[in-house]
């Protein structure tokens, strides 16, 4: 998303949202707008889908190719890769953020994907695939709201940004063929394959994850990480969200139909995440209480566990089902209530500070 300036305060009376760029704290606004848009757009031009499938990289248009790698770009450039080097400072937080990321969130998402959209199977997918799509540098701007601990949340950022390399494609195996195979349940094989999966990672997450990183560190040895991170960063955050808005018009001009006919379904979609969303944070905050990690690491680790990457989500989604798949578009919901919930959830934490944590205000 957009780069922001944070002011860090010890002040938690402070309004969150004035603490937020203006972009980014009308984020919903953006994308209601860009839906619109893209519908509007559907109407006019019937034959946009011909259209943009005339030049192809892969399975996916050029015009939405661009869109994604711009969305994703941004948001590499930020992470702290130096920061891997502190794998080891906090063993204890660092397993706890492991275990909440890569076993909790995907198999929650993957529960209440079933529990919500039993008779929906493409949303159904998409969803499980956003709970494979782990936080990147997104969560710093929540991380940074709250007050938490800015160094641990470098760390787990770097670690899933690379981590999801490796990782996601064979997860993406596990729950959508094996595991629902072990429990009878509908496995996904149409338009499917581990292949296509690692195929869509590598190129939507492995270009911009390189380019970022080279960005980040030519950047910082010729001008200084200061220049690199008030100077830099702000200039091209914003296009993240160029990229993602300019992804959604293009996606709800695909699927104008599909969402003017059936528009309970997005409300559908909406209702397993923002229960992701609760019960990551709420169960994440819980165990950092329970493990005595401190106000701040308990907040990162919550903030981690519960954000999810819906660019990489929506990239992988089109890349291996299309533009016009329900999977694509059940990843489209999310960055439309994630803004909102997380910002409710940044009060909640900041209330818990207050009552759990008194010690640990300045």
């Amino acid at each position: 998303m957009s780069e922001v300036k944070l002011q860090r305060t010890s002040d938690l009376d402070g309004p969150v949202l004035a603490r937020m760029s203006r972009l980014d704290r009308f984020l919903p606004v953006w994308i209601i707008a860009a839906m619109a848009l893209g519908l509007a757009l559907g109407r006019m031009i019937p034959s946009l889908a011909e259209g943009l499938d005339a030049v192809k990289v892969g399975s996916v248009s050029l015009p939405i190719a661009i869109g994604l790698l711009l969305m994703m770009y941004p948001v590499l450039a930020k992470v702290r890769y130096r920061a891997l080097n502190r794998v080891t400072g906090d063993r204890r937080m660092l397993a706890t953020s492991l275990v909440l990321n890569w076993l909790i969130g995907p198999a929650l998402m993957f529960a209440l994907a079933w529990i919500f959209l039993p008779d929906l199977p493409d949303y159904r997918t998409g969803l499980i695939i956003v709970g494979l799509a782990r936080c990147i540098a997104m969560v710093l701007i929540w991380n940074d709201l709250s007050c938490g601990d800015r160094e641990a949340g470098a760390v787990l950022v770097a670690i899933n940004s690379v981590f999801q390399i490796l990782a996601f494609g064979l997860l993406g195996w596990f729950y959508l063929q094996v595991l629902p195979g072990w429990l009878g349940l509908e496995q996904v094989t149409a338009g499917f394959s581990v292949g296509t999966i690692v195929v869509s990672v590598l190129v939507f997450l492995g270009i911009p994850l390189i380019a970022g990183y080279l960005t980040r560190t030519i950047g910082e040895r010729t001008k200084g990480t200061d220049w690199y991170e008030q100077r830099f960063l702000p200039k091209i955050g914003p296009v993240a969200l160029y990229g993602l808005l300019f992804t959604i018009v293009l996606l709800f001009a695909l699927q104008g139909h599909t969402i003017t006919s059936r528009p309970w379904d997005v409300a559908r979609i909406a209702l397993p995440l923002l229960a992701y969303f609760a019960l990551m944070f709420g169960g994440s905050f819980a165990l950092g209480h329970h493990l005595r990690l401190g106000y701040a690491k308990t907040t990162t680790v919550a903030f981690t566990a519960a954000g999810n990457n819906f660019e990489l989500a929506i990239a992988v989604a089109i890349g291996v089902f299309g533009a016009t798949s329900g999977q694509a578009l059940a990843g489209v919901v999310g960055p439309l209530i994630e803004v909102p919930v997380l910002v409710a959830l940044v009060y909640v934490a900041l209330w818990a500070r207050r009552r759990y944590y008194p010690q640990d205000i300045p």
